[in-house]
């Protein structure tokens, strides 16, 4: 049982073993050369004692700090490795969600160029270099405006793209559920796989409303701007900047909180999920305003120069992912500080958990009556025996209602953390009496 009064564990732990897997994220002590210097003998070493007590005592301080367990957090989940996962697979769903999405909303943009070449402009912003003219950009400009899905060519395309794009969030709802310890989501595959199209589709819905939104929001402020006479002035330049960027922290931050609660089927609490979303959101759009820097750098290798801007895409994605996992560890941890959590079972999976919960306190009463019994002398012994037996009669009960408890003999890597017995027994339930 856990002590209430116990000091508690790290965030990065599970709060409660009943309602949330355990997560075994123990936080890594300060040196041991600090106790080392401090219970030394020799003279020379000793001097160094009050030093070595600060830094022990400074170690401590910044492993308690939030970012320092947000980063152990992380990097404890394999974040880097399930962000390399991610930005492998968004280099393949990203030329097929571009692709798509100017073939199906060109219906609508082909006498509109403000609007089209603002969604251009947002894209650019959240996957620089991506769309360019004159051969600066990976897919050119032209290329998007006749994009058709015509013909059957163009539908069995766009079905083959779509189910590219569509993988994308199937890996990063993984990824993310990873990050908070939790299991996949029980739901048919075909099932997953509409929603995530259905994301897929309201996240360019979301795309070309932006866009439409910064075109008006920029002609706005050119006419308030003209009735001051500051038209065409560096005033109208700093403007549509300013709009621009704030129309990207808006766009990412809707992004990462539909990722988060909507695609990764987390009830994050909305205070949680706003900051968590708004700190990834503001780093995105920080990163964007810095990309050419970013992007550059892939190409001073001149052996890289043929493949400069492919690389850069494939860096970008790879920061994307890791502030993605970033933030979504900012928000498990804020939920582990405050003992919230966001795991849910269904009915049986509840009714299951309690039958084990039943199951290991008849165990624990049976071997402590048993031992009891082996210490007890004169007159206790006749209560030992009576305490043992009710233990065995009330083990009998539960194994004659419910069974013996499941074993798995691979020790079942399916078996959820939180299943899994102390010690490495998995799967075992209430024994019967013992010779």
């Amino acid at each position: 049982m856990t002590n209430p009064r116990a000091p508690r564990k790290d965030s990065a732990d599970a709060p409660d073993v009943s309602t949330t897997p355990r997560v075994r994220l123990q936080q890594t002590p300060p040196p041991l050369v600090f106790q080392w210097i401090q219970n030394s003998e020799n003279p020379f070493i000793r001097r160094l004692a009050p030093r070595a007590a600060r830094a022990e005592r400074a170690t401590t301080w910044v492993m308690r700090l939030k970012p320092y367990r947000v980063i152990h957090r992380y990097l404890a989940m394999d974040g880097n490795l399930l962000a390399a996962g991610i930005s492998f697979q968004a280099v393949f769903a990203v030329f097929a969600a571009v692709y798509v999405g100017f073939a199906i909303t060109g219906i609508w943009l082909g006498n509109n160029a403000e609007v089209f070449q603002a969604l251009v402009e947002i894209i650019n912003r959240a996957v620089p270099g991506l769309i360019g003219t004159d051969g600066e950009g990976i897919i050119a400009e032209e290329q998007l405006s006749s994009a058709s899905l015509l013909g059957w060519t163009g539908v069995i395309a766009a079905v083959g793209l779509i189910w590219t794009a569509i993988g994308w969030l199937y890996y990063t709802r993984q990824a993310v559920r990873s990050i908070f310890a939790l299991p996949k989501v029980a739901a048919s595959f075909f099932l997953l796989k509409v929603v995530d199209l259905v994301l897929a589709l309201a996240f360019g819905v979301l795309l070309l409303v932006s866009a439409t939104l910064s075109v008006a929001s920029t002609q706005a402020l050119s006419w308030l701007l003209s009735l001051v006479g500051l038209e065409g002035t560096f005033w109208v330049t700093v403007g549509s900047r300013v709009v621009g960027l704030v129309v990207a922290v808006v766009v990412n931050l809707v992004t990462l909180g539909a990722m988060y609660r909507v695609l990764s089927r987390i009830r994050i609490p909305w205070r949680n999920l706003f900051g968590g979303a708004l700190l990834g959101s503001l780093v995105l759009s920080l990163l964007s305003v810095a990309s050419s820097a970013v992007i550059a750098g892939a190409s001073r290798n001149p052996l890289l120069a043929t493949f400069a801007v492919f690389i850069g895409l494939m860096l970008w994605f790879n920061l994307v992912s890791r502030v993605i996992l970033a933030s979504a560890a900012w928000i498990a941890v804020g939920l582990d500080d405050q003992g919230i959590s966001v795991r849910t079972t269904t009915p049986e999976e509840q009714a299951a958990e309690e039958l084990a919960a039943r199951r290991l306190i008849a165990e624990a009463e049976l071997r402590e009556a048993r031992e009891s019994l082996r210490r007890a002398k004169g007159p206790a012994v006749w209560f030992a025996r009576r305490r043992v037996r009710h233990a065995e009669e009330a083990s009998a009960e539960l194994i004659r209602e419910h069974g013996e408890a499941p074993e798995s003999p691979a020790a079942d890597a399916s078996d959820p953390p939180h299943r899994r017995r102390p010690g490495g027994r998995r799967g075992q339930g209430v024994v019967g009496p013992r010779d």
